[in-house]
């Protein structure tokens, strides 16, 4: 059994990403996370974290060559359903995202990992192993909250109503503080389940591919499609300030040495060199963040 509450809500999220993904990921995050993989023709893919098999299946559609991998044996029994009923060549594996042992060295073109590294206890273990089972300028894909913008329950929009005009705003604290959070789904009017995240900084990703060799060539901040703005109360929120974040990364030949204290010591004596930097702050009220379109609120 998987750790983290993946198990308890397989069948509710098979049922809600189905064959194209929830209103969250087939308007908002799926077509740029697409975007920037671009064809994946001829591609051997590994989908980390693949849940229910729809986006390893759009992959297999259009020519790839895919491996699904999940840590929970009920959600990857639905995507072993759908591949009997519909087969399409994807193999579906029950793996811990840190420890592929099984998958070669090299064996990939494209890791992909949509909405699931930060999902994940050992990030860091989970982009070892994809550096390891990529080839040479093989490529990291995957779309995460923004950690800037949205982490439960510490942000949360703020709308100020005047006269003529609406002011959108994005609250948020503890963001330097790195930790594990409960997430909350709503799966029926009575019915709440959490699952386990866990809440990292941007230079903390930025570190963790470094240190596993990789070089980051793209960052894009998902923007809602109509379907969301029409759909979802978050829409015109959204397309303000975004929930979500998608990175392209690259294997390099050789991993870089980890990030040296000294060298951080050394940043921060040139950051105080160059003297303080011009800013505001202000200090609003607002209701309480709702996430992905499946939660309390949604």
């Amino acid at each position: 059994m998987s750790e983290g509450g993946w198990d308890e809500i397989a069948a509710w999220r098979d049922l809600r990403l189905g064959e194209e993904g929830d209103l969250w990921h087939r308007a908002l995050i799926d077509p740029t996370l697409l975007e920037v993989i671009g064809p994946v023709r001829g591609l051997r893919v590994l989908d980390l974290g693949c849940g229910n098999g729809y986006l390893a299946r759009r992959f297999a559609r259009a020519g790839a060559k895919v491996v699904g991998v999940d840590a929970s044996a009920p959600t990857l029994a639905f995507a072993r359903g759908r591949e009997r009923a519909d087969p399409l060549g994807i193999r579906f594996e029950e793996r811990d995202a840190s420890r592929l042992e099984g998958l070669p060295d090299g064996a990939f073109d494209l890791v992909v990992a949509n909405m699931s590294l930060m999902d994940i206890r050992d990030a860091a273990g989970a982009v070892r192993e994809a550096a390891r089972i990529l080839r040479p300028a093989g490529r990291l894909v995957f779309s995460i909250n923004h950690p800037c913008f949205d982490v439960d329950p510490s942000s949360a929009w703020v709308v100020e109503r005047a006269a003529y005009s609406v002011a959108i705003w994005r609250k948020i604290r503890g963001y330097r503080a790195e930790r594990e959070l409960d997430v909350p789904w709503r799966i029926s009017d009575t019915e709440t389940r959490y699952t386990k995240s866990y809440h990292r900084t941007l230079a903390t990703y930025a570190r963790i591919l470094r240190e596993a060799g990789f070089v980051i060539v793209r960052l894009e901040e998902p923007a809602p499609l109509a379907e969301v703005l029409e759909k979802s109360d978050q829409g015109p929120m959204i397309a303000e300030i975004p929930l979500h974040l998608v990175v392209e990364a690259v294997r390099s030949a050789d991993p870089a040495p980890p990030f040296s204290r000294s060298a951080s010591r050394r940043s921060g004596r040139s950051r105080r060199r160059a003297g303080p930097r011009s800013g505001s702050a202000r200090r609003t009220r607002g209701s309480g963040s709702r996430r992905r379109g499946s939660r309390p609120g949604s």
